[in-house]
């Protein structure tokens, strides 16, 4: 046998029923506050969404001059390795030791490479001309 309580709850609309003990209903700040609570997700990510339809308007000029200080060094920079790997390799040569410039021939080779390649690498980022 199945018995029913009879007993009639009090239905509430939108309210505990703390609120209707303490004879206090929702007032507009709480509502307001909880709609900005609800809300506050949806305006964080269209927020974000405005400001990722902002970046077409960056300017990059800036870093065009950074590239060229990058173009120059690599080019510098390639030159005193290439004429330092001759140098060393050019001594140990004069001095009769061919196999120990060996080494001193690839830092030569590899400063051939740091100043073609690399000033060249950098100079097509950038739609420079070498």
């Amino acid at each position: 046998m199945i018995r029913r309580n009879r007993d009639v709850t009090r239905l509430t609309v939108n309210h505990t029923s703390s609120q209707f003990a303490t004879g206090r209903a929702p007032n507009l700040k709480n509502k307001i506050f909880h709609a900005l609570r609800v809300m506050a997700p949806t305006l964080v990510a269209l927020t974000f969404a405005s400001a990722a339809h902002a970046q077409g308007t960056m300017d990059f000029t800036g870093a065009q001059t950074l590239m060229t200080t990058f173009k120059t060094f690599a080019i510098y920079a390639g030159a005193v390795i290439c004429f330092g790997g001759l140098i060393f390799a050019g001594i140990r040569m004069l001095s009769g030791r061919f196999s120990d410039a060996i080494p001193g021939l690839f830092g030569a080779l590899f400063g051939a490479g740091v100043l073609g390649w690399g000033a060249g690498w950098i100079g097509s980022l950038t739609g420079q001309n070498m």
